[in-house]
């Protein structure tokens, strides 16, 4: 009960110090990204508010869980994450989405297929990529079945490794559909969506802690994220539209 009692004290002087550290201090924004993020998706958003804003800026890429660490510890000032878990004392805001795909080597069976059913893919051990990433509990979901239910065929920790035993013919996989882009242009790996009216997408989140101040660089950063993307979206409906009326 005491300790219920102080805890709001306690935060709000955690706020208090760190707003008074950022009045005194200016630093680089260092931003954390979990590896598909990092590697895959974030640089074209980190160019564009570079040139718009000047900020100097630090990279860090690591797996998910130990990003969301990295922002616990104070060692980041805002995350890209796969997935979240919603823990209380941060800001945590949807800056995109992505279509989730199996991807197959080209002369798999599958890889003419317009799409996967559910009844296939429970059928199939799956290659498991970076750990802690969500991933497994989103197919879980979509199949219908617990997490532990799923068959993993073997666990490679990060979608480099996934990528190239795909490739190599040694079993299917699910990844985003942006970490894929250059193979599947390229006909080294087919990407087949999943059935869906829509089919299913992951989140992706911008997470940065609530005791900062709305002009701290985290909270710039982290506002301007989501509404960039907002803006890419409606940007390609348009063109869709256009396209196709």
């Amino acid at each position: 009960m005491e300790g219920r009692e102080f805890e709001s004290h306690a935060r709000n002087l955690h706020r208090l110090a760190t707003n008074a550290l950022n009045t005194f201090r200016e630093r680089r924004l260092v931003i954390g990204a979990s590896s598909n993020i990092g590697i895959y998706l974030l640089h074209p958003y980190l160019k564009a508010y570079g040139d718009q804003s000047g900020a100097s800026i630090d990279i860090q890429i690591s797996r998910n869980p130990v990003v969301a660490e990295q922002l616990a510890q104070g060692e980041i000032d805002v995350a890209l994450m796969e997935w979240w878990d919603e823990r209380p004392g941060y800001v945590s805001r949807v800056w995109r989405t992505e279509e989730m795909v199996v991807i197959v080597a080209p002369d798999h069976p599958w890889a003419g297929l317009p799409y996967l059913s559910c009844s296939q893919l429970r059928e199939t051990p799956m290659l498991g990529g970076e750990p802690g990433t969500g991933t497994g509990r989103l197919l879980a979901e979509y199949l219908g079945v617990e997490l532990a239910e799923l068959s993993i065929g073997a666990r490679l920790g990060s979608t480099d490794a996934v990528k190239q035993w795909v490739k190599a013919g040694m079993g299917v996989s699910l990844a985003l559909a942006g970490t894929v882009e250059d193979e599947t242009r390229s006909a080294k790996l087919v990407a087949i969506p999943l059935e869906g009216n829509p089919p299913p997408r992951k989140a992706l989140q911008v997470v940065w802690r609530d005791s900062l101040s709305d002009e701290h660089a985290a909270c710039r950063f982290g506002t301007w994220l989501v509404e960039s993307s907002a803006l890419s979206h409606q940007k390609i409906v348009r063109v869709q539209q256009a396209r196709w009326p």
